[in-house]
C-alpha cells in the first residue's frame, strides 16, 4: 500500500515538493557537504521527529563517514503553529567537542528554535556548527540564521510529510504538501 495522493485525502492540499524534487536536491545537498568537509568526519544531529527522515537519505548522499546523533525539542506540543517557548525533550549521547556538527532540520519557521538549538550547541565546543536544513519557510524568520545548506524555499503555508507531521501523522509521505485539515 502507498501513501495517500492529495486527492485521495481531504487533509492533504497541494504537492509544494514532489518525491522527485526532494531526491534530486538531497543528493545535490549530499554532494555539497562532502565537497564542504572532504577529510572531516560530520556528526550529523537530527532534530527529531521530523528529520530523521531527512537526515537518513541525505547522511547516504554524503560521500563521507559520518556519525549520528539526535536531539528533540519541542515548541509546537500538538499545535500547528509555535509556541515559541523551547525545551529539550532528549539531549546528545555524543560529546561535540572538537567535532564538525551539522544540525538536520526538517524545516525552518520564524527561526527561534535553531536560534535556541545553535547557542546551545555552539556552548559545547565543537569545531563548527552548521545548519543544513530540508525546507525554509519565507518571510517568517526575524533575524538571519546563517543556513548552510537549504533544500527549498516554500510559501509560509503549514505543510505535512517527508518527517514532517500534524499529531504524528503523515511523515511517511514521500512528498510535501500542504495540509488543509483541521
Amino acid at each position: 500500500m502507498s501513501a495517500p495522493e492529495p486527492a485521495s485525502d481531504p487533509n492533504l492540499g497541494p504537492i509544494v515538493v514532489s518525491a522527485e524534487q526532494i531526491q534530486t536536491r538531497v543528493a545535490e545537498l549530499g554532494a555539497q557537504i562532502t565537497a564542504d568537509y572532504a577529510g572531516r568526519t560530520p556528526l550529523l544531529v537530527a532534530v527529531l521527529k521530523g528529520a530523521f527522515v531527512f537526515m537518513a537519505d541525505l547522511s547516504r548522499s554524503i560521500g563521507l563517514p559520518v556519525e549520528f546523533d539526535f536531539m528533540a525539542v519541542s515548541s509546537y506540543g500538538s499545535a500547528t503553529k509555535s509556541s515559541g517557548v523551547v525545551r529539550i525533550v532528549k539531549d546528545l549521547d555524543i560529546d561535540l567537542s572538537d567535532r564538525h556538527v551539522i544540525i538536520v532540520e526538517d524545516i525552518i519557521d520564524s527561526g527561534l528554535t535553531l536560534q535556541y538549538l545553535r547557542k546551545n550547541l555552539e556552548a559545547r565546543n565543537p569545531a563548527s556548527v552548521a545548519v543544513c536544513a530540508l525546507l525554509l519557510r519565507e518571510g517568517l524568520q526575524k533575524q538571519n540564521l546563517d543556513l548552510s545548506y537549504v533544500g527549498f524555499k516554500i510559501p509560509p503555508d503549514f505543510v505535512i510529510g517527508y518527517g514532517l507531521d500534524v499529531a504524528e501523522r503523515y511523515r511517511n509521505l514521500p512528498y510535501v504538501c500542504t495540509y488543509v485539515g483541521d
